[in-house]
């Protein structure tokens, strides 16, 4: 049977793919409400969904996830019965020398999450139809050799990073709480995103900006490292089949088919430039790429097998690597103001990046 969301919670809905998530969703089944909940930290931006401001469908919470009392009382008056959760720490250079924030946010909020959720639905409700959706990472499964097959949903875990081990908890806890509880909850596991509104610390926005304004784009070690890159609206469809069609108690991977080495990435993106920007004085772009020290525990490769969700409930990519890329380049040359703000807050070696001497 079909699950039919009407009054959605997004956690973490200012964020990147949180924010094309609310875009997506209420172009999409504008009859639905969603409310979202984020504490706007610094890659939480109100200004992503301003457009939406006013419409009677939508309604922005500023608040913490770790808030159970707050997020019970949202689940009641707004007779939410679907958890849409993306609220989490997940820039794996800041877990790594700051650990403590992901395993607060990542674990301790999704456990909180899970508690208020229970008790309004399970507790108070007992019967009600409802839906917990948990939006994970392919980095809980740790990494791959250049020859070994990709993840699926049957991988043991094996996560590298405080934050890959994070949200591998999470998972776990969610799992948990379907099987011990009865709570109705999904789980996804996807690739990398890239799109619109990405913060500008992650790669891509990172080396538009930086190509854009003439400064080194910084590539950890030899740029060998692969990932399966995956356009952030093919995501939020993927989630919308597993919430309406998907098993309950189930996990399904979420990929792109496009596994890129990242210095490969930047090679395509700098060559975009060049066909766009003939007379830029950085032409050739690619001039403008360095090498800086290798991250610690940098996983050499990651790839998802997404043939569970396509088999199951009929999901395919609607984006090549290169149409994906090409939207996103456009919607950032559309949206400086995005990525030229003054509140930027890069991280060790992005930081560093600056005009080549």
């Amino acid at each position: 049977m079909t699950y039919q969301p009407k009054n959605l919670l997004v956690t973490g809905g200012a964020g990147f793919i949180g924010t094309n998530f609310v875009h997506y969703w209420l172009a999409s089944y504008p009859e639905t409400h969603i409310t979202v909940l984020d504490a706007l930290t610094y890659a939480g931006r109100y200004s992503n969904l301003e457009s939406l401001e006013g419409q009677p469908n939508f309604r922005f919470v500023k608040g913490d996830i770790l808030d159970q009392p707050l997020v019970e009382n949202l689940l009641r008056e707004g007779s939410i019965e679907t958890i849409v959760h993306f609220a989490a720490e997940s820039h794996v250079d800041r877990s790594i020398y700051g650990p403590d924030a992901f395993l607060r946010t990542n674990i301790d909020g999704t456990h909180s999450l899970l508690k208020a959720a229970k008790k309004v639905w399970l507790d108070e409700n007992k019967g009600c139809t409802h839906r917990f959706h948990h939006v994970s990472t392919d980095e809980v499964y740790g990494t791959l050799s250049a020859t070994d097959p990709a993840f699926t949903e049957t991988t043991p875990y094996a996560p590298n990073s405080p934050y890959a081990a994070s949200k591998a908890a999470s998972d776990h806890i969610v799992r948990a709480y379907q099987h011990t509880y009865g709570l109705s909850t999904t789980t996804s596991n996807c690739s990398n995103n890239y799109g619109p509104y990405q913060y500008p610390e992650k790669l891509i926005p990172l080396a538009i900006s930086n190509l854009l304004r003439g400064k080194a784009v910084p590539i950890y070690g030899d740029g060998q490292q692969i990932r399966d890159w995956l356009y952030v609206d093919d995501h939020n469809r993927g989630i919308d089949l597993i919430i309406r069609t998907g098993q309950v108690g189930e996990t399904y991977n979420i990929g792109g088919n496009n596994e890129q080495t990242n210095l490969n990435l930047i090679h395509t993106l700098c060559a975009l430039l060049d066909e766009r920007f003939p007379n830029s004085p950085h032409v050739p772009h690619h001039k403008l790429i360095t090498y800086v020290t290798d991250r610690p525990g940098h996983d050499r490769r990651y790839a998802i097998d997404n043939r569970k969700i396509c088999q199951a409930l009929g999901y395919t990519p609607a984006e090549t690597f290169q149409s994906g890329l090409a939207k996103t380049l456009d919607w950032y040359l559309t949206h400086t103001s995005f990525w030229q703000a003054d509140d930027i807050q890069l991280f060790g070696s992005h930081a560093a990046a600056k005009e080549p001497a």
